[in-house]
């Protein structure tokens, strides 16, 4: 792999079960911003392929809808998991960080932002609250990239 990514953005999740696809309306709209040194990808869910475009990024934040979430919206730190076991060929950030240690043999500074959300009905809207999230959100990741990249 040939591409550095200097600041990654994955946001995932179902975009046809209303909040659970904020994930990636945040990472649509951090796109859509154009900023320098950030990428964006965004994914129904994380997969085991993901691993190999993480060793190739400097930092990472993966962006998902939580019905548990804090209101308080803050990027929270990840680190690798103890292995890199994936079931059913879908992967947690943690396992994805730790996958891309065992075959790439390093994986970046990573980040969780968890959206609060209440909304899982059929639908590709987003609720008022989830809306609210994902405004949050996109500050909070332009201030983290700020951070990062300057």
């Amino acid at each position: 792999m040939s591409d550095v990514y200097e600041f990654l953005v994955i946001g995932y999740g179902n975009t046809l079960r209303r909040d659970d696809g904020v994930g990636v309306k945040v990472a649509e709209a951090v796109a859509a911003l154009n900023l320098p040194g950030v990428n964006v990808i965004t994914r129904h869910q994380l997969v085991p392929e993901l691993a190999g475009v993480l060793s190739q990024a400097r930092a990472v934040i993966f962006v998902d809808a939580a019905a548990d979430a804090d209101a308080d919206l803050e990027p929270r730190e990840v680190q690798a998991g103890e292995d890199s076991q994936i079931l059913a060929h879908a992967a947690d950030p943690r396992s994805l960080l730790a996958l891309s240690t065992q075959i790439f043999g390093r994986c970046p500074p990573a980040w969780c932002l968890a959206i609060p959300v209440q909304d899982f009905g059929f639908g590709d809207g987003l609720s008022a609250h989830a809306e609210a999230g994902l405004q949050a959100a996109v500050q909070q990741i332009r201030q983290l990239a700020g951070r990062l990249l300057h």
